[in-house]
């Protein structure tokens, strides 16, 4: 009979990206035992460098023991769930280098005759991985596993030498479980059917207009940040009332605002009119354009045409000091994730093409289809995102409330 095991993983950082660590642990899958445990430190990483670091660890101490068991991966991370159950495409270079190193380990598993699937389940039933993550994260690397005696746990400095700690261990090497552990392991089992309950319903604004905007320069994360002007406050003040008319009725009402002058500003008076308090998540920020901020593209054409060109066409091209279109799409699916978890109907102020990469997600654009959308300043997007990761596009673009 195959046996059946649980793999519990997750990975972090303090920034994104920042101090990194992941965790992971294997679980009896009859018995809710647990069988191993992985944690180290990562130096400066993103959360998902992070995440696919712990999957691949957890899947590893499956391979070098019982390559043949039937394995379900349950993690916290709608991204790296979608991605390796080839439900959403990998664009990230080293994303694409960890998800073919978890498949290749997935693949060994197979050839044993053992198989891996994917589930996604809510933060709060991932605390033991979490825990372990964290450990990471603060210099502590865990190797711990019942199927050996040579059980091992150290902390590590910064510079990854020994700092004499250890974890407590049970006898026969084995750790006792802490209470987050063991409150884990009494948590039903997690099916993958369809997610057939409200869905979470995101409302993406784009940010009114700055003197930035009106004069078609580019303005993205760590550049000169204008407030908006009289016409963009005048816009904010639109959207308003109009997202008020939209998302009344919800349950729940939250506003998420990216942390440039232009969305906190436009962010106000819809938090005022919903009677709710804006919250800050860098995440949404516009992509960083580096040298090129403050430029319009005609200035940047003339100066470098053939960057420009690719700056709308290669998703791993920067200009210089800038970001990505890559790196800004692992933040936004960071982003898009937290606003999905909390439920209800959630109003997210951000940039063009931070809609832009949201939109690409759901309908599998890459991008060079993604400059085809349009959203202007003061618009609305609408999307609907079950917990499932199953998504779709309500409306887009809608600017009614500015004529």
């Amino acid at each position: 009979m195959t046996r059946r095991l649980i793999v519990e993983a997750d990975g972090g950082s303090r920034g994104n990206p920042g101090v990194a660590g992941y965790g992971a642990l294997v679980r009896d899958g009859e018995t809710r035992e647990v069988l191993a445990e992985r944690a180290a430190p990562l130096g400066k990483e993103s959360n998902n460098v992070a995440e696919y670091t712990g999957l691949i660890e957890g899947l590893r101490a499956v391979r070098d023991h019982e390559p043949s068991a039937a394995v379900t991966v349950r993690m916290d991370s709608k991204l790296v769930v979608e991605q390796m159950s080839g439900r959403w495409k990998i664009k990230h270079e080293d994303m694409k280098r960890l998800a073919a190193e978890a498949r290749t380990i997935s693949s060994e598993i197979a050839s044993a005759g053992g198989a891996v699937t994917y589930e996604w389940i809510p933060r709060e039933k991932n605390k033991a991985a979490d825990k372990l993550s964290n450990d990471g994260m603060d210099g502590v690397t865990v190797r711990r596993d019942a199927w050996q005696s040579d059980d091992s746990t150290s902390e590590t400095d910064d510079e990854g030498t020994p700092g004499g700690a250890t974890k407590d261990e049970a006898p026969g090497g084995t750790s006792e479980p802490d209470t987050t552990e063991r409150e884990a392991e009494t948590v039903a089992p997690v099916t993958s059917k369809p997610d057939l309950g409200k869905p979470t319903r995101i409302v993406l604004v784009r940010h009114g207009v700055t003197d930035f905007t009106t004069g078609g320069k580019l303005d993205g994360r760590g550049g000169a940040d204008p407030a908006l002007n009289a016409a963009g406050r005048d816009q904010a003040e639109r959207v308003a009332r109009a997202v008020g008319a939209l998302v009344s009725g919800a349950e729940t009402v939250s506003v998420v605002t990216s942390s440039l002058a232009r969305a906190i500003e436009t962010g106000a008076p819809v938090a005022k009119a919903l009677g709710v308090q804006a919250q800050v998540d860098e995440d949404w920020d516009e992509q960083a354009f580096g040298e090129w901020d403050g430029l319009s593209f005609k200035e940047i054409h003339a100066r470098d045409a053939a960057g420009l060109s690719s700056l709308r066409h290669d998703a791993t091209y920067s200009g210089p000091g800038g970001e990505t279109r890559a790196q800004l799409d692992a933040r936004i699916s960071d982003a898009l994730e937290r606003a999905v978890e909390r439920g209800g109907a959630v109003v997210v102020v951000t940039h063009r093409i931070a809609i832009m990469s949201v939109l690409s997600a759901v309908l599998g654009l890459d991008i060079d289809a993604a400059w085809r959308l349009a959203a202007a300043p003061g618009s609305l997007t609408g999307i609907e995102v079950w917990r499932d990761g199953n998504a779709q596009v309500a409306f887009t673009n809608d600017t009614h409330h500015l004529r």
